[in-house]
């Protein structure tokens, strides 16, 4: 599949191993997307639940990596052929400090969406799966998901309402 659209696929995954796959680029555009409002925001308390999110993002693109191979026998060959080869000494590595500041509730909305579009793909995936372990790997990424579209509501929401703006949340 080609990705014209950050996160966007051309095409339908009619397979479980490309259903993974989605989701597995899915969990690295959210990853990337914490990321940078971490390094872009000057909101001590906003990036402690970023880095919290994010980490459970790198964990579900652990599980879903782990899925992957099972069910792909040539990824599983491939992954035990690499993973001796590549050594990256990251102690001389460092990242640029960006003068970017962000729009923080654009970020927060952002963010919410991408959760709920999560929900929705991995939910789809369940539609079509027969595999228990898939099922219990999916369906607890689905819960934390859901959990990540609750603690960036409840942050949208303070910050709407430290600037006067009325919710009903």
């Amino acid at each position: 599949m080609s990705y014209t659209t950050e996160g966007q696929p051309q095409g339908i995954a009619n397979k479980l191993t490309n259903c993974i796959r989605e989701s597995l680029i899915s969990e690295i555009v959210a990853i990337n997307q914490y990321n940078y409002h971490i390094h872009n925001s000057t909101c001590p308390s906003l990036v402690k639940l970023w880095m919290h999110i994010r980490d459970e993002e790198i964990r579900h693109f652990s599980m879903f990596s782990e899925l992957l191979r099972k069910y792909d026998p040539m990824q599983q060959k491939l992954f035990e052929e690499t993973k001796g080869h590549v050594n990256i000494d990251y102690s001389n590595c460092f990242s640029l400090k960006s003068d970017t500041r962000i729009n923080i509730p654009n970020s927060i909305r952002s963010d919410i969406k991408g959760e709920l579009e999560a929900v929705i793909l991995y939910e789809y995936v369940l539609t079509s799966n027969k595999y228990r372990d898939v099922y219990e790997v999916y369906n607890e990424v689905i819960n934390e998901e859901k959990e990540h579209f609750e603690e960036l509501s409840f942050a949208i929401k303070e910050y709407d309402t430290s600037f006067g703006i009325k919710t009903h949340l």
